[in-house]
Parts: structure tokens; C-alpha cells; sequence
């Protein structure tokens, strides 16, 4: 989740993309993501086991900003909202 381009970024892990990105949008949940206004859901990966999930949500958010967005760069490049597509 972003609050813009480039903008603050929120990296997490859920076995349901579109409810938790509708609650990060809604701001339903307090916390980081409400506080910083991440609405934007510009980037995501699909694993097949949540172990596997949470060892790569462990590693990016470990690493550093500048891999953050390269990995938005590499797939969104406009950093388009991808809330409506996951939800069709």
C-alpha cells in the first residue's frame, strides 16, 4: 500500500486482498497505514503456502526502500491503483 507515488509505504501480508486492502482504503483499521494515508494498493504478490507468505513479507520489509520501489517500478510503473483489479 502507498499513500502516493513515491510516496509512504506499508508492506504486509493477508490470505484476503481485497478485504484487507478495502479496510487499509476505508481506513477502518487504526494504525500505520491510517495514520499515513496508505490507500493505494500498488503492488502485490501471490504465494502458494502463508509460510512462504510470511518469510517474503519478512524480507521485504527488511530491506531497503530504494528495492521497495523497484519493485513497484518493475510491475506498475504509474503506480496505478490496483484495488478494482483484484476485486473483479
Amino acid at each position: 500500500m502507498a499513500s502516493s507515488r513515491n510516496g509512504t509505504l506499508y508492506v504486509g501480508m493477508t490470505s484476503n486482498l481485497p478485504q484487507r486492502a478495502w479496510q487499509h482504503r476505508e481506513g477502518v483499521v487504526e494504525g500505520f497505514t491510517a495514520r499515513h494515508g496508505c490507500k493505494l494498493l500498488v503492488w502485490f504478490e501471490v504465494h502458494a503456502t502463508m509460510e512462504y507468505a510470511i518469510t517474503r513479507e519478512k524480507q521485504i520489509k527488511g530491506g531497503p526502500r530504494k528495492r521497495k520501489l523497484a519493485l513497484i517500478e518493475g510491475q506498475n510503473p504509474p503506480w496505478r491503483d490496483l484495488f478494482a483489479e483484484i476485486c473483479a
